[in-house]
């Protein structure tokens, strides 16, 4: 698995570059997610307008509040230091951090990605090296699948990819093409 290294350097980093860092995980609140929860809207908006129907809501991304390890009666916080004027001694922050700031913002963003992979797989349907990642938002039919004379000019990749033509699905586990049974 590949790793992002952060605990190893966290202490070679000077104080001052520490404490700054902090107020910077609260400036995507101010900044980001106002404009990614317009957006959400925006592009809900446009795929129920173009028919979208079972697309999961925001809620589906959310964690159970009843999942989290910690309430606030057993929250955890940082007791080795000799300075509790700091945040970070206060259950109450963490308490809003674990359980309210990043797993929302986290839900946000994966919503966000989920309602964009729907609005590609609808309009692109065309295969690329990363398109696979893209099954969490797979549709029934794309765009160019529900226009006869077109799909019939898309690359067979194109044509018969399961996240983006429901049929192909059908072709795979039945082993029919059109009516036809196939043989492998």
């Amino acid at each position: 698995m590949d790793r992002v290294n952060i605990g190893n350097n966290f202490y070679r980093q000077p104080v001052w570059k520490r404490y700054l860092a902090v107020p910077l995980i609260y400036l995507p609140i101010i900044t980001t997610i106002p404009f990614v929860m317009l957006g959400v809207i925006i592009v809900r908006l446009h795929l129920r307008h173009v028919g979208g129907m079972h697309i999961k809501p925001f809620s589906a991304f959310v964690p159970d509040w009843i999942s989290h390890r910690y309430t606030f009666k057993n929250q955890i916080s940082f007791s080795t230091d000799s300075r509790p004027t700091q945040f970070r001694y206060y259950r109450l922050y963490w308490i809003f951090n674990c359980k309210l700031y990043c797993p929302l913002s986290v839900a946000l963003f994966r919503y966000a990605a989920y309602l964009v992979m729907i609005v590609e797989n609808w309009w692109c349907p065309f295969d690329h090296d990363k398109k696979a990642d893209y099954a969490p938002g797979a549709v029934d039919y794309s765009y160019w699948h529900i226009h006869q004379q077109e799909k019939a000019m898309l690359h067979p990749d194109d044509r018969d990819n399961v996240i983006w033509n429901q049929d192909a699905e059908t072709k795979k586990t039945t082993g029919k093409k059109d009516g036809v049974t196939t043989t492998d």
